[in-house]
């Protein structure tokens, strides 16, 4: 395994963050892993060297969280993990079951401990902006969970460049603890990060850890495109991937991917992602597994060093997208 730091801190991370969203119940999405069928991939995982795990409370409406947090007492030692979680989107109907208000972010945050069964969160993160609370409220609020010792780190997930700039600068103004950390949406499919996101995270060393860095699975070479369903529950059912990737030039993008793992004799996702982690921002791409296949794959592109020429390969088919993924 190769690790690097979490940004500017000095936490260890693995170059590898294993994404839990796929662990939880089936009752939740169809093709989530109950807890027997998710044992494999914590433990290859382990296995393979990889410390960061990222979940979100909204995860299997919580169990999530919980089968994550007891594989992880059973196969590691806690104090070499960087466990990460996120807070925003409803935990259930009524007032204050969501939102980054102080009152649900404290209330998120004490939940998430008590199903993760730990003190103390690594990286507790916000689950998108809320446009409806200030943005003083939410920060104070995190700051009072790192004070308090409930939470270690503090980052965020996907939003305009301007409003995670302008959090930074309030908590350098304020005294607040600082977003380490940006979670958002990028791989060779969907690029309109590089405009100002990465750009600014470079610059003010944040740590930057993408979500869906295969394109939802368009990137593992196996789906010519988001209209096309494949043959797997989640491609089946997941509308989401039809709302993020509907551009003319997708097609090429994936038919490059193909192209040069063909020419490399690699799995296309391995390419793909060694891409991702080529990029100079990037710092661990959070990354799904379904089938231990998957895993693997990903595991084989830390050891994949692409040349210039095949990324400019990989990089030419693309054109400009709308933005998508958080508005």
């Amino acid at each position: 395994m190769k690790y690097t730091t979490l940004g500017k801190t000095g936490v260890t991370v693995s170059r590898l963050c294993l994404g839990c969203m796929s662990y939880g119940t089936p009752s939740w999405r169809p093709w989530v892993l109950d807890e027997k069928a998710a044992q494999p991939f914590f433990r290859r995982a382990v296995e393979a060297g990889i410390n960061f795990f990222d979940t979100a409370d909204m995860y299997s409406a919580g169990v999530s969280e919980e089968v994550l947090g007891r594989a992880l007492r059973e196969l590691t030692r806690m104090e070499e993990i960087v466990l990460a979680t996120k807070v925003n989107f409803p935990m259930a109907s009524g007032p204050n079951m969501g939102g980054l208000s102080r009152k649900h972010v404290v209330q998120g945050c004490e939940a998430s401990l008590r199903r993760l069964g730990v003190e103390t969160i690594d990286l507790y993160q916000i689950h998108r902006f809320d446009r409806a609370v200030p943005l003083e409220e939410t920060l104070s609020a995190l700051d009072l969970l790192v004070r308090q010792g409930k939470v270690r780190f503090i980052g965020a997930s996907s939003g305009p460049a301007y409003r995670f700039g302008k959090a930074l600068a309030l908590s350098d103004a304020k005294g607040f603890a600082r977003f380490a950390s940006m979670q958002n949406h990028y791989n060779l499919v969907y690029r309109e990060e590089e405009r100002e996101m990465l750009p600014l995270c470079a610059e003010e060393g944040i740590a930057v850890i993408p979500w869906s860095p295969l394109a939802r699975g368009l990137l593992a070479g196996t789906r010519k495109n988001a209209a096309d369903s494949g043959e797997t529950p989640r491609a089946s059912s997941d509308d989401y991937t039809r709302k993020l990737y509907d551009a003319p030039s997708d097609e090429e993008v994936i038919e490059a991917v193909k192209n040069v793992a063909a020419a490399r004799g690699l799995p296309p996702a391995a390419v793909a992602l060694a891409w991702l982690l080529s990029r100079p921002a990037v710092t661990a791409p959070i990354i799904g597994a379904t089938k231990l296949g998957h895993l693997e794959t990903a595991l084989s592109a830390l050891d994949v060093t692409l040349t210039q020429d095949e990324i400019r390969a990989l990089e030419a088919p693309y054109r400009p997208h709308a933005v998508r993924g958080f508005q």
